[in-house]
């Protein structure tokens, strides 16, 4: 059996694109990409596959982008939806804009179709996440990485490397364009890209591999610790101080992430490390950092969202 269809067959065993399934491919028509579409056609069927485009007017080439996946999705008979987008004023960091952005797009194009949303992330994406959160937020959270289903969000391709995408689009013909944007080393994501990933290579060449059952795995135990915190929480969005205080450090850590991310309806990593300042706080309030505000009245926790206009101190 050929690279392609060993491929093809590790994505058919996910589950994750079954037959007449609706499903919306984000096409940027790089490799990973472009092999995604390829894929989702040949196992959820034609009639089942959406393409979506965003083109955000970025680069010169954002326009030859745009006219590659329009030839691709008319030889492949799939329909095609475009989205353009200007970066506004203000709008931060370049790559998490345009990542919401097409995420956005996406999530709305999947709901109006009853859809699932595909990416095109591999296990090569997968190894770059997790040494990525790794040093820049670290914990637990950290190495869990990408899953493979996250709601309506599909990633088919997370067992594949970026290397057997390459190979399968080879072998089946397919063209793609390549972003220049993604070896600009003024992105920390293209620095682990380029140095990081290929150390870990030299190490050992199944290092991708291994970071992602590493990461499966850590998952499987996510859900045991989650439920641990549902037991200590009772139900409930609060908990006595002193209760608190008899758990394990461990998962004391982990109720004051759950009610602060419940809170504020995020991820909030430094909330687990103000643990001791709760537990000595007394009846008061305390910023948690990324949105969240913890409020202690009777000896009772509870976790609520920081008021407008507050941010919390430096850590």
């Amino acid at each position: 059996m050929g690279s392609a269809e060993e491929l093809l067959e590790g994505a058919r065993v996910t589950g994750l694109l079954p037959a007449g399934q609706p499903v919306v491919v984000l096409l940027s028509g790089g490799r990973d990409s472009v092999c995604l579409l390829d894929v989702a056609v040949r196992l959820a069927g034609v009639d089942a596959v959406t393409a979506l485009h965003v083109n955000y007017a970025l680069r010169g080439a954002a326009d030859g982008d745009e006219a590659h996946c329009r030839a691709l999705c008319e030889r492949f008979g799939v329909a095609l939806e475009l989205q353009h987008s200007l970066r506004p004023e203000g709008s931060g960091n370049l790559q998490a804009w345009a990542r919401d952005v097409r995420l956005g797009a996406g999530a709305r194009a999947a709901s109006a179709r009853g859809a699932n949303l595909a990416t095109g992330h591999t296990a090569t994406d997968q190894a770059e996440t997790v040494l990525y959160r790794l040093v820049v937020s670290p914990g637990r959270r950290a190495l869990l990485g990408m899953a493979e289903r996250d709601g309506r969000l599909v990633r088919p391709l997370l067992r594949a490397t970026r290397e057997q995408t390459a190979a399968y689009c080879t072998e089946r013909g397919l063209a793609w364009r390549d972003d220049a944007s993604n070896e600009d080393p003024t992105y920390a994501r293209n620095r682990v890209r380029a140095t990081l990933v290929p150390a870990l290579r030299e190490l050992h060449p199944a290092a991708e591999a291994n970071i992602l059952r590493t990461a499966e795995l850590l998952r499987d135990e996510a859900a045991v610790l989650d439920e641990v915190v549902d037991a200590a929480l009772g139900g409930e969005e609060r908990i006595e101080v002193a209760k608190l205080a008899a758990l394990p450090p461990a998962l004391a850590r982990l109720v004051v992430r759950r009610l602060a991310e419940r809170a504020a309806g995020r991820l909030c990593a430094r909330a687990a490390w103000r643990l001791d300042d709760l537990l000595g706080l007394g009846d008061g309030a305390l910023d948690l950092g990324d949105g969240a505000r913890a409020v202690v009245e009777n000896g009772v926790l509870t976790v609520v969202p920081t008021p407008a206009g507050r941010s919390a101190p430096a850590t």
